[in-house]
């Protein structure tokens, strides 16, 4: 259920990218305005559809983006408690990680979903990105291999190219992503900017946010089909946010189909650079 959120990008400091068969190609454009930072969100329901059964939701999302100089290295944990009718809870949580190259080219993924600490799924591996599409190597669940459809994007790079479409007055951006939260792989997403972008203002709250310029975008993920057109068809998953210049975001609201999650940024401190 929690498959996507905010970034659909996070990751452990201590995974090493896999050994590529040449030089570092240049790092993506707009690259350098991306903020590494930490960030924590509080997490509540917002609204809950007539056929679902959850009547509160409450929890937490912690993130950290890291410059790794030549990649970035991020990781989200994310825990849930969900109450139905009934008075039952269930917690959900999980712990996701990537570390993916500023040119785009490599994605090191890892994922570990538990409800009530029982772990139910782990999926891992990483993935190459090429003119003709690429490749991802899975870990986990099972070994295997699979292709990437022509286009495909990794996470920080498809924050980066929408926040460059938004600049550039572009309303809506659909293309393949990949993030490494599922072992079917690549997803089709259509981004929609729901308003114009914004110049930046004084923000006392976030002093990191302060004269940033920011858009609202909505961003619907799609399970492929083969032969099927992007962005077509009912959502497998949408999330609604404001994201800055910068690459920091608020305002989430995160929809699951049967019930609405806001996120609302609690704390946000940026994370100094070592290269």
């Amino acid at each position: 259920m929690m498959r996507r959120t905010l970034l659909a990008a996070a990751a452990a400091l201590s995974f090493a990218l896999p050994a590529a068969p040449q030089a570092w190609a240049a790092p993506e454009p707009g690259h350098e305005a991306m903020l590494a930072h930490r960030a924590a969100y509080r997490l509540s329901l917002d609204t809950a559809r007539d056929t679902s059964s959850v009547t509160q939701a409450r929890g937490v999302m912690l993130f950290e983006v890291v410059d790794a100089c030549d990649a970035w290295a991020a990781r989200q944990r994310f825990s849930l408690v969900l109450t139905d009718r009934d008075g039952n809870t269930v917690e959900t949580s999980s712990d996701y990680s990537t570390l993916e190259a500023k040119d785009g080219s490599t994605l090191r993924f890892s994922l570990t979903q538990m409800t009530e600490g029982a772990v139910t799924s782990r999926v891992s591996g990483e993935a190459r990105a090429t003119p003709e599409g690429g490749r991802i190597r899975y870990s986990d669940p099972t070994p295997r291999e699979d292709a990437l459809p022509q286009g495909t994007l990794f996470p920080m790079i498809h924050t980066i190219r929408a926040l460059a479409a938004a600049r550039a007055g572009q309303r809506i951006l659909a293309v393949p992503l990949f993030d490494g939260t599922s072992a079917d792989g690549a997803q089709d997403t259509t981004t929609v900017m729901t308003g114009p972008w914004q110049d930046g203002q004084a923000n006392a709250a976030f002093p990191a946010l302060s004269n940033q310029g920011s858009v609202r975008m909505r961003i619907a993920f799609f399970d492929r089909a083969p032969g099927s057109q992007t962005g077509a068809g009912t959502p497998d998953y949408e999330v609604s946010l404001r994201y800055f210049a910068n690459g920091v975001a608020d305002d989430l609201k995160m929809d699951f189909g049967d019930f609405v999650v806001n996120g609302t940024l609690g704390e946000l401190e940026a994370v100094p650079s070592p290269c």
